[in-house]
């Protein structure tokens, strides 16, 4: 099957559109292009702490112009084929699972369900299912409910951005069971100020879940950015 795909649509660097080997991949520019944790440009996990609690965040890149392009492609230009890759770059940052513990529960960042409606997809709910099929936990895509909209938290301080969502994001009743006592891995494309994060990690401590982590494709670097500003184009990043 491989090889009529490629017939069909031969391979190309999904940012310069140079011909590629193989699907799914980015040419050597352009990867250099990607600003990676851990190669000179900071750490590859930002430990910070929701109510006193560490939340480990494992991100694949900083959000730069690079990773901005791939992920409004992504995301925007509904590109979905682009999650296996973005995924392979998250998982390349997470940590082996300690095997008698088993495998973590992968959570994606849910929208509202207008939201969904217009997008058409949760780029946040693929990237876990790709994941999970790289061996990096069992995606629960429903695990968390986004129960009301909220305004874009562009140009909010933090009491504002908390207060936004406050209420805005719960544990699906229906799958209380399935994080209490699991570790959780929640999924996004995007870190920006961490509100919804927070509020993301708050319900699923209150489900009881053992652990939780966030694994993203991009994290905007020290409140800041390198090269690119998500602006609103990412309103519900985390």
């Amino acid at each position: 099957m491989k090889p009529l795909v490629d017939l069909v649509y031969p391979p190309r660097c999904p940012l310069c559109g140079t011909a590629l080997a193989d699907q799914d991949g980015l040419c050597a520019d352009c990867w250099s292009l990607l600003d990676i944790p851990g190669e000179g440009g900071g750490e590859a996990v930002a430990a910070w702490h929701d109510h006193g609690r560490p939340v480990p965040a494992h991100a694949a890149t900083f959000y730069n112009d690079a990773s901005r392009r791939l992920v409004l492609d992504y995301k925007h230009g509904r590109r979905i084929a682009l999650a296996r890759l973005l995924a392979r770059l998250i998982a390349a940052r997470l940590p082996e699972t300690d095997a008698g513990l088993g495998k973590p529960v992968l959570v994606p960042v849910p929208l509202h369900r207008w939201r969904l409606w217009q997008r058409g997809f949760n780029q946040a709910a693929l990237l876990a299912v790709e994941l999970a099929r790289l061996g990096k936990g069992e995606v629960l895509v429903d695990g968390l409910l986004r129960r009301k909209r909220t305004p874009s938290l562009g140009g909010l301080g933090r009491e504002a951005r908390d207060r936004a969502l406050a209420g805005a994001i719960i544990v699906n009743p229906r799958r209380r069971a399935a994080i209490a006592g699991r570790d959780v891995v929640l999924v996004d494309d995007v870190f920006t100020s961490g509100a919804t994060a927070r509020a993301c990690v708050g319900a699923l401590a209150g489900a009881d879940a053992r652990s939780v982590s966030v694994a993203c494709f991009a994290r905007v670097d020290d409140g800041g950015h390198r090269g690119a500003s998500p602006k609103n184009e990412t309103p519900e990043a985390l």
